[in-house]
Formats: structure tokens, C-alpha cells, sequence
């Protein structure tokens, strides 16, 4: 292992990963308490203090260790969950709607502000290669978390969106999945499952989304 190279993708990586699950659990909690409910804002998780939603095992050991395991080929990691209590809010089925997105759209938002970072670097003639990487860093991180959380399956975003979505019947059903979501969902991201079948194309099209959304800027980099 390269220590040198760990040292550098940290350094890279360190700012987009900080901001893209800071923001994105303080979202999932500011969305809570506009619905009505603010037990995440009683507890301080309504804050863009990374502290705050650092998980030490989720966030920085369980990746590094992946990384160091895979020669980073692999890399998973989680933030300590937003407490929310559904049923508080105003309208919880329709809520948890709105609760459950915010999270994922603010990573794409993110991804879109380090997009037009990108281009008034190359604008300016900036060109040191580690602010550029940052910058595309930063696209990846926030497409990747965007299109993970989505996944519909309880308890990512994604499963969240979908019980809200779904009739009563079918939507008790798929949130008692919810005790063993994450073990389902690690079990199809070790198979190559949530890569190929969802993560790949989703991403491809994210991707074009924001190319055709920051193309106005795209002449800055000529």
C-alpha cells in the first residue's frame, strides 16, 4: 500500500466527504422540523457542524479500512442517522416524502456547486491539479451518495420515498424490511447488485443531467 497515495486521496476527499454527509443529515433534520417535527433540531442535528453527524466507525474507520483492504476499489461508509419521529410530523406519509428526498437533493445540489467550481477554476487558469481533483472529487461524492441513498429500500432514503409513496398495505410491508434493510442492502452491494443494476446507470445519468445543466459555464473551460 502507498501511504503517500492515502494520504493524498484523504486530503482530496476530505472536504467534499465532510460537507456532502454534514449537509445532507442537517437537511434530512431542517426538513423534519419545517413538517413539523423537531426532535432532531432539540438534539443539535439541525447543524452544519460536522461533529455532529460524524459516525467514528461508519464515517472513518469502516472506510479506511475498506480502502486499505481493497487498494480502494471498494468503499462504503455511514453518518449517524437524523433522528426522526414520523409520526409527529403534520402529514407523516406525505411528509416522510419530502423528510427522506431532502438528504439525496441536497447531494445533487452539491454536486452541481462543485461542478461550477470546476469551470471558474479553469476560467481563472487555475490549473493546480489538487483544487481541480477536489473539485471533480467533489461531483463523484455527492453523485454517488444522490444515488445511493435512493435506492428504495428501508432504511436509505430511497425506502423512505417509497413507503410514502405506496398504498397503506404495500407501504407496511416493504417499511417491516426496515430491522434488516441494511444487512439486505450490503448483502446486494457485495454482489455487485446495487453497482450493476442501479448505481451504474443512475449515475451515468446523473452525470449528463448536470453536464447539460452546467453547460452554460462548460466555454469557461476552452
Amino acid at each position: 500500500m502507498d501511504f503517500a497515495n492515502l494520504i493524498q486521496t484523504i486530503a482530496l476527499y476530505a472536504i467534499p466527504v465532510l460537507l456532502s454527509i454534514t449537509v445532507h443529515e442537517a437537511a434530512h433534520g431542517y426538513a423534519a422540523r419545517y413538517f413539523g417535527d423537531d426532535t432532531a433540531y432539540v438534539l443539535g442535528r439541525v447543524t452544519l457542524n460536522p461533529l455532529k453527524h460524524i459516525d467514528p466507525v461508519g464515517t472513518i474507520l469502516m472506510p479506511l479500512m475498506l480502502y486499505l483492504a481493497t487498494s480502494g476499489a471498494f468503499l462504503f461508509g455511514y453518518a449517524k442517522p437524523v433522528p426522526v419521529r414520523f409520526g409527529n410530523l403534520r402529514n407523516p406519509k406525505r411528509d416522510m416524502i419530502w423528510v427522506a428526498l431532502a438528504g439525496p437533493g441536497v447531494n445533487f445540489v452539491q454536486a452541481l456547486l462543485w461542478g461550477v467550481l470546476f469551470y471558474l477554476l479553469q476560467g481563472a487558469g487555475i490549473n493546480e491539479p489538487f483544487f481541480i481533483e477536489m473539485a471533480q472529487g467533489g461531483i463523484l461524492v455527492n453523485v454517488v451518495m444522490f444515488v445511493f441513498n435512493l435506492f428504495p429500500l428501508p432504511p436509505l432514503d430511497g425506502g423512505r420515498i417509497l413507503v410514502g409513496l405506496l398504498p397503506y398495505r404495500q407501504a407496511m410491508l416493504v417499511s417491516r424490511v426496515e430491522p434488516w434493510g441494511f444487512f439486505i442492502v450490503m448483502a446486494l452491494v457485495l454482489a455487485g447488485v446495487v453497482s450493476s443494476l442501479w448505481m451504474r446507470p443512475l449515475m451515468g445519468l446523473s452525470f449528463k443531467l448536470i453536464n447539460l445543466l452546467l453547460s452554460p459555464l462548460a466555454g469557461l473551460a476552452a
